[in-house]
C-alpha cells in the first residue's frame, strides 16, 4: 500500500500540473484567434492571386519564352523540401504530422533514385527529422525570436529558395505545412511551388485583358512573388494550426490530469481510512488485554 505522504504529494504535484496545462490552453485560445483571423484574412488575396497567374500561365502555355519558374528545368531530379513546424512542442501531433508527410516523400523520392535537399523551417521539424534525413539538410530558418510571424518572414525565405533555384541546385520544391480546419483538425499538406503548379478552375471566371508589357514579362515579375506568398500562406497556416492543436492537447492534459487527481485522491481515502482502522484495532485490542 502507498505511503500516505507519497500520495499526497504526487496529488498536490498533479494539481500544480493541472494549473500550468489550463494556463497554457488559455494562452494558446487567446492566440488561436488571431492566428485565425490571419490566416483566413490572407485565404482570398491568395486564392485571387492564384488565379490571375493561373489565367496568364495558361496563356504562355509551353512557350520557350516561358519564366523558368513556370516552365521548369526540364528535369525533376533534384527536390528540396521545405518543411515548415513549431519552435516549440507540446501540441499534440501537429509538428509530427508535417515531419512524417515530409520524411515519407522524402523516402518516396529517395526510392525512385533521386536527390533530396531539405530546408527546416522551426525547430521541431529539424528534430524530428534529423535521424533518418540529417544528411540532407541544407539549411535552417530560425523563427524563436520572433513573436508575429510577417510578410518579412517568408520573403526571406522566399529570397533563399529562389537564390538556390537560380544556382542550378534544385529542380522542384515543395512545402510542406498544416492547413487550419479547426481546433480539432489540422490537414498536413505538400504544395509544389517551384515549378508553380495551379489546380484546375484556378483560372476560371477571371476576365480576359490584354497585358503590357507581355504575359511572360509580368510572369516574370509575379512568380517570384508568388513562391513569397505560398510560403507566407503556410505559414499563417502554421501558426493557425500549432495554436489550435496546442489548446485541444492543453485540454485533454488537463481533463486527464483531473481524473489522475480524482482516482488519487479515493486512494489515498482509502489508504487514510486503512490506518485509521488498524490504530483503532490496536488500541481495542490493547485495552482488552489489559
Amino acid at each position: 500500500m502507498p505511503n500516505l505522504k507519497d500520495l499526497k504529494n504526487r496529488i498536490e504535484s498533479v494539481k500544480s500540473t493541472r494549473k500550468i496545462t489550463k494556463a497554457m490552453q488559455m494562452v494558446a485560445a487567446a492566440k488561436l484567434r488571431r492566428a485565425q483571423d490571419a490566416a483566413e484574412a490572407s485565404r482570398p488575396y491568395t486564392a485571387r492571386f492564384n488565379a490571375v497567374m493561373a489565367g496568364l500561365a495558361s496563356s504562355v502555355g509551353g512557350s520557350d519564352s516561358a519564366p523558368k519558374l513556370l516552365s521548369g528545368t526540364g528535369s525533376d531530379q533534384t527536390h528540396l523540401l521545405v518543411v515548415m513546424t513549431a519552435e516549440r512542442g507540446l501540441c499534440g501531433g501537429f509538428n509530427s504530422n508535417i515531419s512524417k508527410l515530409a520524411r515519407n516523400k522524402a523516402q518516396e523520392l529517395l526510392a525512385e533514385g533521386k536527390t533530396v535537399k531539405v530546408v527546416t523551417v522551426g525547430k521541431k521539424g529539424r528534430d524530428a527529422l534529423r535521424r533518418d534525413l540529417g544528411d540532407h539538410f541544407v539549411a535552417h530558418v530560425d523563427l524563436s525570436e520572433v513573436k508575429k510571424i510577417g510578410y518579412a518572414n517568408a520573403q526571406d525565405i522566399a529570397k533563399d529558395v529562389l537564390a538556390r533555384f537560380d544556382g542550378g541546385e534544385f529542380d522542384v520544391a515543395t512545402i510542406f505545412f498544416s492547413r487550419f480546419e479547426n481546433v480539432v483538425s489540422q490537414i498536413p499538406t505538400a504544395q509544389q511551388i517551384i515549378p508553380a503548379v495551379f489546380e484546375e478552375g484556378e483560372a476560371e471566371g477571371t476576365a480576359l485583358y490584354d497585358y503590357e508589357p507581355s504575359e511572360e514579362a509580368i510572369l516574370a515579375d509575379l512568380l517570384p512573388r508568388g513562391v513569397a506568398t505560398q510560403i507566407f500562406a503556410g505559414l499563417l497556416e502554421n501558426g493557425a494550426s500549432e495554436q489550435g492543436a496546442r489548446m485541444s492537447a492543453m485540454d485533454n492534459a488537463t481533463r486527464n490530469a483531473g481524473e489522475m487527481i480524482d482516482k488519487l485522491t479515493i486512494e489515498y481515502n482509502r489508504s487514510r481510512q486503512a490506518v485509521i482502522t488498524n490504530e483503532l484495532i490496536e488500541i481495542i485490542s490493547g485495552a482488552e488485554a489489559l
